[in-house]
């Protein structure tokens, strides 16, 4: 029976390879515009902007997809349970395990675009600042040549 499920597992696997896959997040409404450069001509955000997309990161999506991969978890674990002596009892266990990395990926990922977002507005001002601080030498010195 175990070559019988790596087989199809395989062609399956196979398959998939060939297709192209499109997610869409559950609620996260129409596609903001090209992500790519050329795309809408407009750099970035507010800092507010930003700091609301770090939070709806921080209290939406980083919570929820945690409590999505317990309940997964959950069930795919009845699931192997129910299966046990069976091939199909270690697919699964092999599919958790990856969808548990991928998550933890997820996660990651999430945690990182947090921090960027909020560190992004400071990352401007510091560099307005020092961008200031090497021209000041500049305006001082056409003042003393009545410029």
């Amino acid at each position: 029976m175990v070559g019988d499920f790596d087989r199809e597992w395989a062609q399956s696997h196979a398959g998939a390879a060939d297709q192209q896959v499109d997610m869409r997040l559950n609620g996260t409404g129409a596609p903001a515009g090209p992500l790519a450069p050329g795309g809408s001509g407009s750099f970035g955000s507010t800092p507010a902007e930003k700091t609301a997309a770090a939070n709806t990161i921080e209290t939406e999506l980083q919570p929820n997809t945690k409590t999505a991969t317990e309940h997964a978890d959950e069930a795919t674990n009845a699931a192997v349970k129910g299966f046990e002596g069976w091939d199909t009892a270690p697919g699964l266990k092999k599919v958790a395990d990856t969808w548990d990395k991928q998550v933890k990926v997820l996660m990651g990922r999430l945690g990182s675009e947090k921090s960027s977002l909020r560190g992004a507005s400071g990352l401007f001002v510091r560099n307005d600042i020092g961008l200031g601080e090497q021209f000041r030498p500049l305006g001082a010195e056409s003042k003393l040549n009545g410029l």
